[in-house]
C-alpha cells in the first residue's frame, strides 16, 4: 500500500462510514480493485482510520454531546450488546470475516432488507426522539447494530433500521446511529491496536495518520450531507444501490 492508496482509501471510509452501504465492505472491494492483499496490516488500517471519520461526528456535535448526558446513558446502552459481540468474536471476525466474497453477498442482502422495511415503514411511520426512547429500544438498537459485525452489512444501515423499529423517525434514528458510532469505533480501534499496534512499523503509522485525516474531512461533507437527504427521503436508494454494486463485484471478483 502506498500514500496514494492510503488517500483514495481514506475518501471512500469517509464518504460511507455514515451511509447505509457498508464502509467496512467498501474498503475491502477499493481494495481489492487496488490490487491490495487483505494482510493483517491493511485489516488494522482500515479499522483505525474510521476512527478518523468517527471524529467528524464529535465535531459536529460536540455542544449536544458535552450538554445530553440522557443521550449518553441511551448510547452507552446501545453500545454494550456489540461491545460484548465484537470482543467474544474479534478473531473470527478478523480473520475469517474481511474477504471480498462474503461482501458482495452481504450488500445485496442487506440491499434487499432495506427496500422490503422502508415498505413496511412506509405504514407504520415511526416519529419518536431520541430523547422519548427508553432503555430497551436501546438495547434493541445495539442489538441490530452487532449484526455489522459481518463486512458489508453496514453498521450504519443496521443501528439506523434498529432505531426506526425503536419507534425513531428516520432522521432521529439517522442522528443516533451518528452518535452510537463514537463509543462503538473507539472500542473497535482500541482493541485492535491493542491487539497488533506493537507489529506496526513506522512507515504504516505514517499511511494510517494519512487515511485517518482524509476520512476526517470526507466524513464531515457525507454527514452534512446525509442527513439533508433522509430528511426528505427514504433509504430505498441506497438499498439499490447495494444491490447493483453487489451485482457488478459479483462478476468482477
Amino acid at each position: 500500500m502506498g500514500i496514494v492508496d492510503a488517500i483514495i482509501l481514506g475518501i471512500v471510509e469517509g464518504l460511507t462510514e455514515f451511509l447505509p452501504i457498508s464502509s467496512t465492505g467498501h474498503l475491502i472491494l477499493a481494495s481489492t480493485l487496488l490490487s491490495i492483499k487483505q494482510t493483517d496490516f491493511v485489516k488494522t488500517f482500515e479499522i483505525v482510520i474510521q476512527l478518523g471519520a468517527i471524529l467528524s461526528v464529535v465535531f459536529l456535535y460536540f455542544d449536544r454531546l458535552k450538554r445530553d448526558f440522557e443521550m449518553w446513558k441511551r448510547v452507552i446502552f446501545a453500545f454494550i450488546p456489540t461491545g460484548i459481540v465484537g470482543f467474544v468474536l474479534y478473531k473470527i471476525i478478523k480473520h475469517y470475516f474481511f474477504n471480498p466474497h462474503l461482501v458482495v453477498y452481504s450488500l445485496f442482502v442487506g440491499g434487499v432488507l432495506i427496500i422490503l422495511l422502508e415498505v413496511y415503514f412506509k405504514k407504520k411511520k415511526p416519529s419518536g426522539k431520541i430523547d422519548q426512547m427508553g432503555y430497551k429500544g436501546a438495547v434493541l438498537v445495539g442489538l441490530f447494530q452487532s449484526l455489522a459485525s459481518i463486512p458489508g452489512t453496514s453498521r450504519s444501515a443496521s443501528s439506523i433500521i434498529g432505531g426506526m423499529f425503536a419507534g425513531l423517525s428516520r432522521k432521529e434514528a439517522v442522528e443516533f446511529s451518528f452518535l452510537l458510532a463514537i463509543p462503538t469505533m473507539l472500542a473497535a480501534t482500541g482493541y485492535d491496536v491493542y491487539k497488533s499496534g506493537l507489529h506496526i512499523t513506522p512507515s504504516q503509522w505514517h499511511l494510517i495518520a494519512i487515511g485517518f485525516v482524509v476520512s476526517f474531512f470526507s466524513a464531515l461533507i457525507a454527514v452534512k450531507g446525509f442527513i439533508g437527504f433522509v430528511s426528505k427521503y427514504t433509504l430505498i436508494s441506497f438499498g439499490i444501490y447495494r444491490i447493483i454494486i453487489a451485482a457488478v463485484f459479483f462478476m468482477i471478483i
